[in-house]
């Protein structure tokens, strides 16, 4: 059946149930899969397979029910899905979509719960639908849990084809499960075309790594571009990247700033600082 919609909800409190639905919207076929706790807000996302553009939306688990609200750029709510007496672990969810003046019935299906899996547990190539997407592409981590781990992991990054569901690329990778928006799209290299990184692990602190994947115009294909380091911040307008990397309780810094030459990244400034107690300040030391 073919993706018409495709819902992820996370938010933050004590786990509720993570699951992936299919069914319809009305006459429409859609995917839903979920990530819910019992307290807190709800984010979520939906994409039409026509244009197969996830939607980033927000809402709430209140009394059972699970209220999710799609607004404009104004900030104006403009459609919503309600699901009263939600419980995840029902096989069947109904719903209803409010918007344009309609009001339409969503019957959905449970495909798998991740959150009901039991630690002997083991499965393969389930697929979760991400909220960055390029003009051409979507894209859906690849997860898989072997017996006895913890949770699951990301084992490669499927990119599909906008319009067509076409899978066009498999990338295999290794990183932690993080949630709808582990995948973030942008120009890295700046050469004018879309990119995309995949969240890979986070560290003590606010410290995290992503793997950055540059868009080859000639072959159409995503290549891996091996840029090393931590919590980047790409600059389009000065063509600069900055990594901020913190550690011990942020009394050891290091701030640097690259530019990229042939798709690699190039130091153009370094510093590393260390917090002195005794003036109650940053001192620069020596990075090496």
């Amino acid at each position: 059946m073919k993706k018409i919609i495709a819902l992820f909800l996370l938010v933050c409190g004590t786990v509720y149930g993570q699951a992936s639905y299919k069914g319809t919207l009305d006459i429409y076929p859609i995917e839903l899969v979920t990530h819910v706790y019992s307290d807190g807000p709800v984010n979520a996302l939906y994409a039409y397979s026509k244009y197969d553009t996830p939607i980033t939306i927000n809402g709430e688990l209140k009394n059972r029910t699970l209220t999710l609200f799609e607004t404009n750029k104004a900030g104006d709510t403009i459609a919503n899905f309600t699901f009263t007496y939600f419980n995840t672990r029902a096989d069947v969810v109904h719903g209803l979509w409010t918007g344009n003046g309609k009001q339409l019935e969503v019957r959905l299906q449970k495909q798998f719960d991740l959150s009901e899996d039991e630690p002997e547990s083991q499965w393969y190539n389930r697929l979760l639908l991400m909220s960055g997407s390029t003009a051409k592409f979507y894209f859906k981590e690849e997860l898989t849990r072997l017996k006895d781990d913890w949770t699951s992991r990301v084992t490669a990054v499927n990119i599909y084809e906008k319009g067509t569901d076409k899978l066009v690329q498999r990338i295999p990778v290794e990183c932690q499960l993080w949630g709808i928006n582990a995948i973030q799209v942008g120009d890295f290299n700046f050469d004018g075309l879309e990119d995309f990184s995949v969240f890979e692990q986070s560290y003590a602190g606010a410290n995290t790594s992503s793997l950055y994947f540059l868009f080859d115009k000639k072959t159409g294909q995503f290549f891996n571009s091996g840029f090393e380091g931590a919590t980047f911040d790409f600059d389009q307008e000065k063509k600069l990247v900055y990594e901020h990397n913190s550690c011990c309780m942020n009394t050891s810094v290091m701030n640097a700033t690259y530019k990229v030459v042939n798709n690699k990244l190039v130091v153009v400034e370094k510093k590393c600082l260390q917090y002195d107690e005794a003036t109650g300040d940053y001192k620069e030391i020596n990075c090496d």
